[in-house]
């Protein structure tokens, strides 16, 4: 649940990428290791106090097994290496970003679970956590998705003449900018949140515009006509020489929007 109170789904990284984002991280951690082991070894090499080589082994592998990720995952907002290649980040459970204090935990449980509590944890859980991730009530998603079929919003072929007739001009820009912003990217929301939302904005719209859409016109398609109309107005404002037509979605695009459900939900009030 966001700040703004719209649920939304996390694409919820599963065990197989995470464990090779992890192999990646110990790689990158052993040729650390093996590097700064070169260069600090030489102050120490003719040591024979066994405490001190002792508390240097703890200290050392603290700052290159455990600080790596701390930092990591703290500078990058969630990221090591690691998670960069695969596309991962770490976010708490309500999808912000994490601080130092989640991940400190993770960084200092990391090494008590390694692959076997780790694993059995991540595979037994509802998303795929791990004990860290529970102790922190953080998870790991994928933050490379699916780009929509279509960056833009185009005008549907059947709600043209309708639409450079209507009356757009109390459609405000926030309001258009609200409806662009949920039309492009609606497939990221829970069906229910989007049904819901989608109703909202589509009442709020219909009672600016005149005259009414065609009976039995799509939510979707009466949001995407008014917001297509409304910018190639503003285009033709702009740049009265040109004279730009309103974008028309080729025949084999499918529509940017989900259609409406079979009891009428997202569509204009009647």
């Amino acid at each position: 649940m966001t700040g703004e109170a719209v649920a939304v789904d996390l694409n919820v990284a599963w065990w197989p990428s995470r464990m090779l984002a992890k192999f990646i991280d110990f790689a990158v951690q052993y040729g650390v290791a093996l590097l700064l082991g070169r260069i600090l070894a030489i102050p120490i090499e003719h040591t024979q106090d066994v405490a001190l080589l002792s508390a240097f082994a703890v200290v050392y592998g603290v700052a290159v097994f455990i600080g790596y990720q701390v930092v990591c995952e703290t500078v990058w907002r969630g990221r090591t290496i690691g998670k960069v290649a695969l596309g991962l980040r770490v976010v708490r459970e309500d999808g912000s970003p994490i601080r130092f204090a989640q991940a400190l935990v993770r960084g200092v449980l990391l090494p008590f679970e390694m692959w076997g509590p780790a694993l059995v944890s991540a595979v037994l859980t509802a998303r795929g956590k791990r004990v860290g991730d529970l102790l922190a009530g953080t998870i790991v998603v994928h933050t490379r998705t699916a780009e929509p079929q279509s960056a833009g919003i185009h005008m549907p072929p059947p709600l043209m003449e309708w639409a450079s007739l209507a009356d757009l001009s109390r459609v405000t820009d926030e309001l258009a900018l609200v409806c662009r912003q949920f039309v492009l990217r609606q497939h990221q929301l829970r069906p229910a949140v989007r049904e819901g939302l989608g109703q909202q904005l589509v009442r709020t719209v219909y009672a600016l515009v005149s005259p009414p859409p065609p009976v039995g016109t799509p939510g979707w398609a009466y949001l995407a006509a008014v917001l297509a109309e409304r910018r190639r107005r503003q285009m033709m404002r702009a740049f009265p020489a040109a004279q730009p037509r309103a974008e028309v979605a080729p025949p084999v695009t499918p529509p940017p929007s989900p259609p409406p459900t079979s009891d009428g939900a997202f569509a204009p009030p009647q």
